[in-house]
C-alpha cells in the first residue's frame, strides 16, 4: 500500500474502523493469513497505537481512532461472505473487468463496503459510499476513486434497493 497517500486522520473512529478493515483486507490477501488472524495482529498493534500524534502514526501504518467493533464486524462480514462479495463485486464491473484485474487496495476497499452493506441496515447505503470514498481517497488516484464510486453505487443500489426509491 506504500504506492498510494495515506488518508489523513479525522477523528472519526468509524472512518478509523473502514480505514483499518481496508488495510486488513489488503494485508490478508497479501499475506495468504486469514482475516481473523490479520484483525487481531491489527487490534494488537494498529489501533489505538497509544498517544502518538495522528498523522505520525498514520505514517507507521497505525490507525489510532478506530471503532475497534466496527472494524471486527466489517472483517468477519467480509470472511464469512467472501464468495458473496466478490460475485456481487464482480456483477457490477464493467464486462472488460475482473475482481483479479483491480488494483489490490481497490479490491479490498470493495470488499470491505460490500460486506458492510451485505451486514445489515445499518448505516445507511448512502454513509457507507461517502465513508468508502473517502477512504478511496486518501489510498487511490482520482480516477481509480472515480472508478471506486461507480461500483460503490451499484453495489449499494443492489444489496439496498429500498434505501433509493422505485428506478426512475
Amino acid at each position: 500500500m506504500s504506492q498510494h497517500h495515506r488518508p489523513k486522520p479525522t477523528g472519526r473512529p468509524r472512518t478509523g474502523a473502514r480505514v483499518a478493515a481496508v488495510q486488513a483486507l489488503f494485508q490478508s490477501e497479501h499475506t495468504g493469513e486469514s482475516a481473523e488472524t490479520v484483525a487481531q495482529q491489527f487490534i494488537r498493534h494498529r489501533i489505538g497505537a497509544g498517544d502518538a500524534v495522528a498523522q505520525e502514526a498514520f505514517e507507521e501504518g497505525r490507525v489510532p481512532l478506530a471503532h475497534i467493533p466496527l472494524f471486527e464486524a466489517i472483517l468477519k462480514a467480509a470472511a464469512t461472505r467472501s464468495e458473496e462479495a466478490d460475485a456481487e463485486i464482480r456483477a457490477h464491473l464493467k464486462q472488460d473487468w475482473t475482481l483479479e484485474r483491480l488494483d489490490p487496495v481497490l479490491r479490498a476497499l470493495l470488499r470491505a463496503a460490500a460486506a458492510e452493506l451485505m451486514n445489515g441496515a445499518e448505516p445507511p447505503a448512502r454513509v457507507v459510499i461517502n465513508e468508502y470514498l473517502d477512504v478511496a481517497r486518501g489510498f487511490l488516484d482520482d480516477e481509480t476513486a472515480r472508478f471506486a464510486n461507480g461500483v460503490l453505487d451499484a453495489l449499494a443500489h443492489a444489496l439496498r434497493p429500498a434505501e433509493f426509491g422505485p428506478a426512475r
